[in-house]
């Protein structure tokens, strides 16, 4: 894998996961939703209002464009298990950020998670 598209991953990883993150903080302020949220203009204006939520869509948007590029240029077998990163970097925001608490467990399979990718990027 050449180091621009190494690059290209971690970018298309990053903003996944800033996806994942800023939806997270959608919903904290939105609540619980459920499917007739989604039906009724009033729930779905209220929803497209929330910043947290236009980052997020805004992010998988640019996400996926930055990840074709990435699979254009290797090959898939590596380039997905990359995804991963999103795990680490989403346990630490929540934490950080979201006061979620991180059990000893979920570090230990996050940090099992990091050494197989950091294996899989010297394949």
């Amino acid at each position: 894998m050449t180091p621009f598209a190494f690059g290209l991953i971690l970018v298309g990883v990053l903003l996944n996961a800033a996806a994942q993150f800023f939806l997270k903080m959608a919903t904290n302020s939105l609540g619980m939703l459920h499917i007739n949220h989604f039906f009724s203009f009033q729930n779905l204006g209220h929803m497209l209002t929330q910043w947290p939520l236009l980052v997020g869509l805004c992010s998988y948007g640019l996400s996926l464009v930055i990840w074709l590029m990435a699979l254009s240029r290797t090959d898939v077998t590596l380039a997905y298990p990359m995804l991963a990163i999103g795990y680490i970097i989403n346990a630490l925001a929540a934490q950080a950020f979201l006061g979620e608490i991180v059990s000893v467990q979920r570090w230990l399979a996050t940090a099992i998670i990091f050494i197989g990718v950091v294996l899989l990027a010297r394949s």
